[in-house]
């Protein structure tokens, strides 16, 4: 049955734009289209909104779902804060999360990335003091990679015309480093494969390993984070509660529960949505936030995605990386726990980062290729006010779809004895690495799960339960056809799978969207509004 995200709500039959999905993607195009005067509405197939953004309590404890620490936002100018103050009308707070944001151990040595790009590159130095040159070449890299990202996401936003005037030169220069891996670039600066394994670190963020991943991803990751990492306060629920009431302002509406069958295409122009219940909605423009695979494969008539040969464009993308996350509760608060603020990137000694994966992939009883220990319990100021004594944990690590596939179909939490078995080795695993990097943590803890790929199937809707929508690949990055615009009139695309993936990814494609429906540059606007 369709509710409201907030228990007064009107619905109407027309409106001026429908999107699809609640991600932050969706969420941001609304935002800004409602400050355009629009009156929009949302619609969420769950029982909860916010995509990745949200949370979900048990046993008293809360988890975030997708934010683990999101980097720029403690600089009041970064575009990244300016964008979400825009949205939020300067209402969600950030914590910085102190001198260390990332500690990247590799067997049992310990590397730490601090924050301040010159901090970075001097502790990176006494690390390793043979390499000062190549570490100066990366950091320039980075920033060079940076440097062009605006232009060539920026083409994605312009009309047709000026594209085909304007694109190609607005994308050379971001192609130059997105054609090449992450492992071709660090290779031709250094031949040390410990300083290579250390400098990708922070490959899950992203979820491919150096010799997949495009250095373009990689660059736009390293350089988010250079200043440090921040987490909500009040957790990333607060997210989606302070972007709400800006949509409200203009007559916009968010629903859950409120799944849709089909677009509604009249004439090569879509015209609203269809929904599970037989009800449609109308609007002027249409936008998906739900993953190019789901929007082509699910939401679009097969008569209409035949016309455009839209199938044969997923063929030139593959779904990213699944995951497994395992949420821990303990009594006891971050302090007297002694948990820390910044995240654990665990890997083994032996082996570089493809490898590694390479043989999990095809043994899952291989070590983790990666292990990620985040403590947002830690990293939120306000958590032991709405928790007091109690902590959390989450660890996460790849897990293949094709491990879990078989129990596809099957009703989430009623999945059977050998699913859960499953699990259970699997968070056994996970346990054991949390102990051997926090030791005085057996024992205290109070309640854990974990989440496969169904999990995630279920509750975001990707179709093998990837985390980041498409592989951040070098071909990826060389695909037109991810933009907002379609060929079907009136109807966007919006969300990670059209810019990059993350949360930041997401964010910025809800301003790229918005922007090519409206037709200017609202970037610019978001700099002269009062903050």
């Amino acid at each position: 049955m369709i509710q409201s995200y907030k228990k007064n709500f009107k619905i109407e039959e027309q409106y001026d734009t429908i999107i699809i999905g609640s991600g932050i993607g969706g969420l941001t195009t609304a935002a800004f289209l409602s400050k355009e005067g629009q009156k929009v509405l949302i619609l969420e197939r769950h029982y909860t909104a916010g995509g990745f953004t949200h949370v979900f309590k048990r046993n008293g404890y809360e988890w975030d779902v997708g934010i683990h620490y999101i980097g720029e936002v403690q600089r009041p100018n970064s575009a990244i804060r300016r964008i979400f103050d825009y949205i939020t009308d300067c209402n969600l707070k950030w914590a910085d999360m102190g001198r260390v944001y990332d500690r990247i151990i590799i067997g049992d040595k310990e590397y730490e990335f601090v924050k301040g790009v010159e901090n970075f590159k001097q502790q990176l130095i006494e690390y390793f003091p043979k390499d000062k040159d190549a570490i100066n070449q990366y950091v320039d890299l980075v920033f060079s990679v940076v440097k062009s990202m605006g232009s060539y996401f920026s083409a994605k936003a312009l009309p047709p015309f000026l594209s085909r005037l304007l694109a190609g030169r607005m994308r050379r220069k971001y192609l130059e480093y997105a054609n090449k891996t992450t492992y071709e670039v660090l290779k031709s600066i250094t031949q040390n494969e410990d300083l290579i394994k250390v400098l990708t670190g922070q490959y899950g963020d992203y979820g491919l390993p150096p010799k997949q991943s495009s250095f373009a991803m990689h660059a736009s990751v390293a350089r988010h984070y250079f200043n440090g990492g921040s987490f909500p306060i009040g957790g990333s629920s607060q997210i989606i509660e302070t972007i709400d009431p800006v949509i409200e302002k203009c007559g916009g509406t968010i629903l859950i529960n409120a799944e849709v069958n089909q677009i509604l295409i009249e004439k090569n122009k879509a015209m609203g949505v269809l929904m599970n219940d037989g009800k449609k909605f109308f609007a002027n423009n249409v936008v998906s936030s739900t993953g190019i695979f789901n929007t082509y494969e699910k939401l679009i008539p097969p008569s209409v995605s035949q016309k455009y040969q839209l199938n044969q464009q997923l063929e030139k993308v593959s779904p990213s990386v699944a995951h497994a996350c395992l949420y821990i509760g303990l009594k006891g608060s971050p302090e007297k726990l002694k948990l820390p603020k910044n995240n654990l990137w665990v890997y083994p000694e032996k082996g570089d980062h493809d490898t590694i994966v390479e043989n999990y992939l095809s043994d899952s009883k291989a070590p983790f290729p990666v292990v990620y220990i985040s403590f947002p319990a830690a990293k939120d100021p306000s958590w032991s006010e709405r928790y007091p004594d109690r902590s959390t944990i989450d660890i996460i690590t790849l897990l293949p779809f094709d491990l879990v596939k078989e129990w596809q179909g099957t009703k989430w939490m009623k999945r059977g004895k050998e699913y859960e078995e499953l699990k259970e080795k699997m968070s056994q695993r996970l346990l054991e690495t949390l102990y051997h990097q926090l030791p005085h943590l057996n024992g205290k803890i109070d309640h854990y799960e974990l989440s496969t790929p169904l999990t995630t199937q279920n509750f975001v809707n990707y179709k093998e339960g990837e985390i980041y929508g498409i592989d951040h690949t070098p071909q990826r990055f060389r695909q037109k056809f991810l933009q907002p615009r379609t060929p079907i009139k009136n109807f966007y695309l919006t969300g990670q799978d059209i810019i990059s993936a993350g949360v930041g990814g997401a964010l910025f494609s809800g301003v790229v969207t918005a922007s090519a429906m409206q037709g200017k540059n609202l970037v610019k606007m978001v700099y002269k509004a009062k903050t």
